[in-house]
C-alpha cells in the first residue's frame, strides 16, 4: 500500500519535500509516521481527505478518514503510528489532515492514555446561508460538539475550547459569535482565494489571531473558502516541549526520555513499526479493551 514509484532520491525517514506531488514523511515503505512516543498532551487528528491507519502500544487500532476525527490523550505515555495507506489502486490517493496538539494541565499530565473516535456521521454540521460549520469541539451558538476525551482541558465548558472546520461559499459572509473573556481565538485559512476579516484582507495559506470579545465579520472572495478556527482559555502554566513530549519543565522532559528508554511506554505489540491494516478493511476502531466499532 505504498507508492508504485521509485523512492530513489528521497530522504527516506525525513521526506517532507513535495517531490512529484507527494511525500513519504517518515515512512520507508508506506507514507506516514511509524511508531513514536508521546507524553503530556493530546492529539486531535482531523482527516478531511484520505485515510489514516492508527496502531498503538495499548493494542488499540483503527482506520479513519473522509471527515473522521481521532482524539487521543497521551497522558503518562503512549506509542502510536499514523500511516497513510494508498488504498485506491486505480485513482490518486489525496490526503488532507490537521493534527492539533492540545496541552494537558500539570494535574493531568500523567493520566492513563485514552483514545476515542469522532466519526464524521456523529459530528454536527450546522448549515447557515452560504456557510457550513463542522463543530469538532465546543459549541456553535446552540449546537454542541461531541463530548471530548474525559481528561481533556476541553472537557470543562468553562475553558471554552472550540474547534470549527468552516466552509464558505463564494462571496458568502460569516459572522463569528463572541466568546467569553480570557479566550484566545485563531483562524487558519487553508483553501480558497481571499477573505476579508472586517476591513483586512487575508490570503489563503495564512492565519490570523482574532479578538474573540467582538463579533468578527468574514466576507469570502470568489472561490469557496475552507478555514479552521481554534479557541480556548489558556492553561497558563509553564510549557517545556521537546520532540514528542510536552511537559512543564526541562527536568520533566529528561524524565520522559528516560522513562521511554526504560519502558517503551508499554512496548510495541504489532509486527511492523509502520503497521497498516488490510486493504479491504473499512473504517473501524478497536479499543484497548477489545471493543470494536465498524463504520
Amino acid at each position: 500500500m505504498g507508492p508504485a514509484a521509485a523512492l530513489d532520491g528521497r530522504n527516506l525517514g525525513n521526506d517532507f519535500t513535495l517531490k512529484d506531488g507527494w511525500r513519504m514523511y517518515h515512512g520507508h515503505t508506506v507514507p506516514g509516521f511509524p511508531y513514536h512516543p508521546h507524553r503530556g498532551f493530546e492529539t486531535i487528528t482531523i482527516v478531511n481527505k484520505g485515510y489514516c491507519d492508527h496502531s498503538d502500544s495499548l493494542g488499540a487500532a483503527g482506520r479513519f478518514g473522509q471527515g473522521d476525527v481521532q482524539w487521543m490523550t497521551a497522558g503518562r505515555g503512549v506509542q502510536h503510528s499514523e500511516m497513510f495507506p494508498l488504498l485506491d489502486q486505480e485513482e490518486e490517493n489525496p490526503l488532507e489532515l490537521f493534527q492539533i496538539w492540545l496541552n494537558l494541565p500539570k494535574a493531568s499530565k500523567f493520566v492513563e492514555p485514552h483514545f476515542k473516535m469522532l466519526w464524521h456521521e456523529e459530528i454536527p454540521v450546522i448549515r447557515e446561508k452560504d456557510v457550513e460549520i463542522k463543530t469538532i469541539a465546543g459549541r456553535w451558538r446552540d449546537h454542541k460538539a461531541p463530548v471530548p476525551a474525559p481528561n481533556s482541558w476541553a472537557n470543562n465548558p468553562d475553558h471554552q475550547v472550540a474547534i470549527w472546520n468552516i466552509h464558505i461559499e463564494p462571496h458568502g459572509t460569516l459572522l463569528l459569535p463572541k466568546a467569553g473573556t480570557g479566550v484566545n481565538r485563531s483562524l487558519y485559512f487553508y483553501e480558497g482565494n481571499t477573505l476579508t476579516l472586517d476591513d483586512q484582507i487575508l490570503e489563503s495559506g495564512k492565519g490570523a489571531d482574532l479578538e474573540p470579545q467582538v463579533e468578527t465579520s468574514i466576507q469570502n472572495g470568489d472561490k469557496k473558502a475552507h478555514l479552521l478556527i481554534l479557541q480556548g482559555v489558556p492553561i497558563s502554566e509553564p510549557v517545556a516541549q521537546y520532540g514528542p513530549f510536552v511537559m512543564n519543565s526541562q527536568q520533566e522532559i529528561e524524565k520522559a526520555m528516560e522513562d521511554y528508554r526504560l519502558t517503551r511506554f508499554g512496548g510495541w505489540p504489532w509486527p511492523h513499526p509502520d503497521q497498516v491494516h488490510e486493504r479491504e478493511k473499512g473504517r473501524f476502531a478497536r479499543y484497548p479493551d477489545g471493543r470494536e466499532e465498524v463504520k
